[in-house]
């Protein structure tokens, strides 16, 4: 997207007064000075088979000194509260043009306050938008939650999932599944191995995959567990068996307990999450979030687990699932470049070194397909969320390459 005379001009009062106006495919949605909303023809467009049939902003909307919500989120000013405010501008404007992907938002908050906030594209303050695999690290985060409120314990997190599944039939299960434990799920690291042939075989009779039944096909239909299968493979049915368990032992469902222990809690009342063939909410992507409602769940995570001074989550669940579990090679993985090195991963969580001069950063993030990240960098005190739609977008080398530098001058 080219930038016009009129943004040009609106990019200017930006740096001077914090704001750049905008307008959406209903203007009449929109109010002068404010976040674009999503219009009543939009509201619907919150899951990807939608949300590509939005139509882009006509302009962009650049904000340095974020609006207090009266959502929880403390508000502050870029350049007043941290930050370089005439790089991080630039950055945008320059993200409004296209240089770096398809952005939908860019959200900074520094110091526990918002300072930084804008929409492209795709993107409304007040449209959820689709999650991708960034929905495992608020699965991971309901387990947490589930943890914290005694339904399960620390200690339960290396005994086997199938123990916590009773409607199983043990007499149909591979060899070895009985070694997939709830961290060997969390870590991706289950070992499970299902044909192209099989999975086609048990989705023609989804009736059999309600409930339990899919983790039944699951552990059916699996090569035998080893030692050696059970390495780092991001496929979507440890997720999924993730959810199996959180359903199992926490009263009512897993949709409830997530929508009351958590999105209630922390007060997400504006989101979608579908469901997979065994009436669950899908574990392993499927959830829709507002950016803002993003930054919710990296101050949660950044706070250790505590929310408005209630331990919502527990502080060792969060540093486990935040850590690096599992070390990865810096060839396998997409992310890397010369300055973001040292891959790992956590209970769905990821990890990497940042570095900039001589100095490296430890991040821990949140990731989906498409450019949903959450960013924590704990010793610089930021979090960073971003939506986008394309495959090709690099989050956390544009954090390398253009933000940290405002944060660390």
């Amino acid at each position: 997207m080219t930038i016009n005379s009129t943004f040009k001009t609106l990019a200017i009062i930006a740096l001077l007064s914090g704001v750049s106006s905008h307008a959406s495919a209903d203007s009449n949605n929109q109010s002068e000075g404010k976040a674009p909303k999503a219009a009543s023809s939009e509201v619907s467009h919150k899951f990807w088979n939608s949300f590509f049939d939005l139509t882009s902003l006509k302009t962009s909307f650049i904000d340095t000194t974020p609006e207090d919500k009266n959502d929880a989120i403390p508000v502050g000013k870029l350049g007043v509260d941290g930050g370089d405010k005439d790089m991080i501008v630039k950055l945008a404007n320059e993200m409004a043009e296209g240089k770096f992907g398809d952005f939908d938002s860019l959200l900074i908050a520094h110091r526990d306050k918002l300072v930084f906030e804008s929409y492209f594209r795709r993107g409304r303050i007040d449209l959820p938008h689709p999650q991708s695999s960034a929905t495992k690290a608020y699965t991971s985060m309901a387990i947490g939650r589930a943890i914290q409120m005694g339904y399960l314990s620390m200690a339960d997190l290396n005994k086997p999932v199938i123990s916590f599944l009773k409607d199983l039939d043990p007499t149909k299960l591979v060899e070895g599944t009985e070694n997939i434990t709830l961290h060997k799920a969390m870590t991706m690291t289950s070992g499970l191995k299902i044909s192209d042939e099989s999975k086609k075989e048990y989705e023609t009779s989804p009736d059999l995959l309600k409930g339990q039944g899919l983790v039944q096909a699951f552990l059916t239909n699996t090569a035998p567990i080893t030692k050696a299968s059970q390495t780092h493979d991001y496929k979507p049915y440890d997720p999924q068996i993730v959810m199996q368990v959180l359903d199992a032992v926490v009263p009512g469902s897993a949709e409830n307990f997530i929508k009351t222990e958590l999105l209630d809690k922390i007060g997400i009342e504006n989101y979608g999450w579908r469901k997979d063939a065994s009436g669950l909410p899908r574990g392993p992507s499927g959830s829709s979030m507002t950016s803002r409602n993003m930054l919710k769940w990296g101050m949660l995570t950044k706070n250790k687990g505590k929310w408005n001074g209630t331990q919502l989550v527990g502080e060792d669940f969060i540093a486990k699932a935040t850590g690096k579990i599992i070390e990865i090679n810096e060839d396998d993985i997409f992310f890397t470049t010369e300055n973001i090195t040292k891959p790992g991963y956590g209970y769905y969580w990821w990890q990497a070194d940042i570095k900039i001069g001589d100095k490296s950063y430890f991040t821990t993030s949140a990731q989906g397909g498409g450019g949903q990240y959450i960013i924590l960098i704990d010793e610089l005190d930021l979090i960073i969320v971003t939506t986008a739609h394309a495959r090709n977008i690099r989050p956390l080398k544009v954090t390398a390459n253009e933000i940290l530098q405002a944060f660390t001058q």
